[in-house]
């Protein structure tokens, strides 16, 4: 008499038949063909997208190399044109100042003249005023009208 596992052992086997009769190891070796074939084409585009992927990594590393270089540049040119800028004003300034000095130091010399010019003056009015009244008290008749005026010119003469 046959035992349970026999039973399990035969049906197993029919059961195998059966799925040969009908072909169905056929049926399952081309479902997984299949699967094989579409597992592959994926791992084909991955690689092909992962390679694009990598170009394009590099083609942006390239862009931004080149923008980096690009604002350097900018950055070299502005500060040179900022120390030109500087060095002109500085001169400008400088040539300001010089000439704003130069233009005080002009007044005060004429200032200065013109005081000195008004002191003399000044003080030849207050000669001859002074010499005319000594003159006068002194000399008289018209030798000490003559005298008075000849005094006083000379007076201003050799003050001016």
């Amino acid at each position: 008499m046959l035992e349970a596992e026999d039973w399990v052992a035969v049906s197993f086997l029919i059961l195998m038949g059966v799925f040969a009769y009908f072909g169905v190891h056929k049926t399952i070796l081309k479902a997984l063909d299949h699967r094989r074939d579409r597992i592959k084409d994926e791992i084909d585009d991955a690689r092909r997208l992962k390679e694009e992927a990598s170009k394009l990594v590099a083609e942006y590393r390239a862009r931004r190399e080149s923008a980096e270089r690009e604002a350097q540049e900018i950055i070299t040119n502005a500060k040179a044109e900022a120390e030109r800028i500087a060095a002109e004003a500085k001169a400008k300034m400088e040539d300001f100042v010089a000439r704003r000095t130069k233009s005080a130091e002009s007044k005060i010399a004429m200032a200065e003249t013109q005081a000195i010019a008004d002191v003399r003056a000044a003080a030849a009015e207050a000669a001859a005023a002074a010499a005319g009244r000594i003159m006068t008290q002194t000399v008289k008749g018209s030798v000490a009208d003559d005298l008075v005026t000849q005094g006083i010119q000379d007076v201003r003469q050799r003050l001016n």
